[in-house]
């Protein structure tokens, strides 16, 4: 869950079935974040490489495929983590630095 609460927007163009694969991809890239940088802020960019036309072969690709606008697919994963964050049993805590929202756990709960 996220310490701090605020809105999170649902993302559209993509079936239930995706979202639910993008948002398990998402909790297991959170999950090893955690475990091997611990007390490390992260951001979405900093779970899936930075670059969205890397994801193919990833649930994320998706994203990038419906509509090809890299900043629009690195949103909408941005709000897709929010998402997982905010259902996750663990706690994090939260930071915007300019445009992007990085986020850390606070050690709540274990790996």
């Amino acid at each position: 869950m996220l310490v701090e609460k605020s809105e999170i927007k649902e993302v559209h163009g993509i079936s239930e079935e995706q979202k639910q694969r993008m948002m398990d991809f998402l909790q297991g890239a959170v999950y090893c974040w955690c475990k091997n940088r611990k007390n490390e802020w992260f951001a979405a960019r900093d779970l899936l490489g930075g670059d969205n036309t890397r994801w193919e072969g990833i649930p994320m690709f998706a994203l990038y495929a419906k509509s090809e606008d890299r900043e629009q697919a690195g949103i909408d994963a941005g709000w897709l983590l929010k998402k997982v964050l905010d259902n996750d049993k663990r706690s994090y805590e939260a930071m915007k630095e300019g445009p992007v929202k990085q986020y850390r756990w606070n050690g709540g709960e274990d790996i």
